[in-house]
């Protein structure tokens, strides 16, 4: 039997840190299991299906520490795993993909209304894309995770984009990995490029999407908006075209 500790537990660092790690995998797959639910009901009840697939990581120990390092952190500094966890905040991530930009607005909508999801923070790199064109919606979650000793809140990064951000994603952290980040310039600006054209892509499927469901009382000239904004790398007033070409996200179409 262990000898107690200070704290009364019982427990040792390496047994804390374990269960500080088990914690974060079961709030991954609370989220996880929330979006499998969602994705269940679009295909047996109803006639679209806007999430393409869903995908889970959780940080090894080994990436935790090298990113607690990035931020100029040493973990023996830090006084527990609640400081680690205000530090670090995508210890566990869910990336859903969907098939066009309005459905991971709307995806983003069914995910955080519900209520025992706490959304923390929103990161709109669709909407206001990164400057090496990466683009995508962030959002932290706190979701609780229930264990024998209470219940625990964890935070969980829950990425929404589309197939086209997906591949140009995939293909830009390939090429950060092979070049150590020193990436040369002339492949830096084609990058921009090709993310200029996914989202070029994506405004066109969208529009094709939008005639194939017959819908109509759209907002004159928008489709050809989401068209220049694409170009320009979407100015603010995007989300709110987005959301209006979902139509009501808490409605089941």
């Amino acid at each position: 039997m262990a000898a107690a500790t200070p704290d009364g537990t019982g427990s040792t660092p390496s047994e804390d840190f374990r269960r500080f790690m088990l914690e974060h995998k079961f709030g991954m797959e609370e989220v996880v299991t929330k979006l499998s639910i969602l994705r269940d009901e679009f295909t047996h009840l109803h006639d679209y299906n806007p999430i393409e697939h869903v995908s889970s990581r959780l940080k090894s120990p080994e990436s935790l520490l090298e990113k607690l390092r990035r931020k100029g952190l040493d973990p023996h500094d830090l006084p527990g795993f609640p400081e680690i966890r205000e530090r670090v905040t995508d210890i566990a991530g869910v990336r859903v993909t969907c098939s066009f930009v309005s459905d991971a607005y709307r995806v983003f909508d069914l995910l955080t209304e519900q209520t025992d999801i706490r959304p923390i923070e929103v990161r709109d790199y669709i909407a206001k894309p990164k400057a090496n064109g990466y683009r995508s919606l962030h959002a932290l979650v706190e979701v609780p995770v229930f264990l024998s000793g209470g219940t625990v809140p964890v935070t969980v990064e829950v990425q929404f984009r589309t197939v086209a951000m997906e591949f140009w994603a995939s293909l830009e952290h390939k090429i950060y990995y092979k070049y150590r980040r020193d990436i040369p310039q002339e492949l830096l600006d084609r990058l921009l490029g090709a993310a200029r054209t996914a989202a070029t892509l994506d405004a066109t499927m969208e529009e094709l999407h939008q005639e194939v469901r017959g819908l109509d009382g759209l907002p004159a000239g928008l489709l050809g908006q989401l068209r220049e904004d694409a170009a320009t790398r979407a100015p603010e007033g995007l989300l709110e075209s987005l959301r209006l070409l979902g139509g009501d996200p808490g409605t089941v179409a």
